[in-house]
């Protein structure tokens, strides 16, 4: 999952981006709102963490102006203790949650999740589809109970085809997600990837709709 973090606080940025990472989320950070709006407004990203008190633009401007272009991915707010009156602004702007300062990172990863299982009409945690089951909160992958060894990139590509899957996904929007702006993505790597966790998991459970993309066998696409 693509998570852009905005926050102008160095320290709080480096955490918030360790934290996401070893959840297994691709992070890419700014400090800048005038930059922020720009990525949230051409980029696709699965959730954005914003906070509010920013440089050059501030983040309720930048929500804004991102629902006035239809940009629909959830967003998670950050904002100072006890400033509910920003809570209720940053809602009533297009926010989907808020997370007060300071926080624990244990909270805003579990809500990081929850926001992008609600946002593709999943609730729980643990999603299934045919033999292969995912657990989020564990970051397991396995197929008719039996656990499967994924790395962070095998789990971020199933978790992706799991929330997607009544739908075919187009390679492009894998490597998007998976890889991010990282200029060394290429197709052949993709394949490779698919390649490789096919061998873990077995037949019938990654397909593919030639000249259109990945599937999860029993998804419905």
């Amino acid at each position: 999952m693509r998570v852009l973090a905005v926050e102008d606080d160095q320290r709080i940025a480096a955490d918030l981006k360790a934290a996401l990472e070893a959840a297994g989320f691709l992070v890419e950070t700014c400090a800048d709102g005038l930059d922020a709006w720009f990525l949230g407004d051409t980029e696709d990203y699965d959730l954005v963490i914003l906070d509010l008190g920013l440089p050059k633009m501030d983040g309720l401007s930048i929500l804004k102006k991102w629902r006035a272009n239809d940009r629909e991915m959830p967003v998670l707010v950050l904002t100072a203790r006890g400033a509910w009156t920003e809570r209720v602004e940053g809602i009533d702007a297009g926010a989907d949650d808020y997370l007060p300062k300071p926080f624990r990172m244990e909270e805003l990863v579990a809500r990081a999740r929850a926001l992008i299982r609600r946002s593709a009409g999943r609730a729980s945690a643990n999603q299934s589809v045919g033999d292969l089951t995912l657990d989020a909160n564990r970051m397991s992958v396995s197929i008719r109970g039996v656990p499967i060894a994924a790395t962070a990139l095998e789990f971020r590509l199933l978790s992706y085809l799991m929330l997607h899957r009544d739908r075919v996904v187009p390679p492009t929007e894998l490597l998007e997600h998976l890889y991010g702006d990282d200029d060394s993505r290429e197709a052949n790597a993709l394949e490779a990837l698919v390649a490789r966790l096919r061998r873990k998991l077995g037949p019938g459970v990654i397909g593919t709709r030639r000249g259109f993309g990945y599937f999860l066998e029993g998804g419905g696409a």
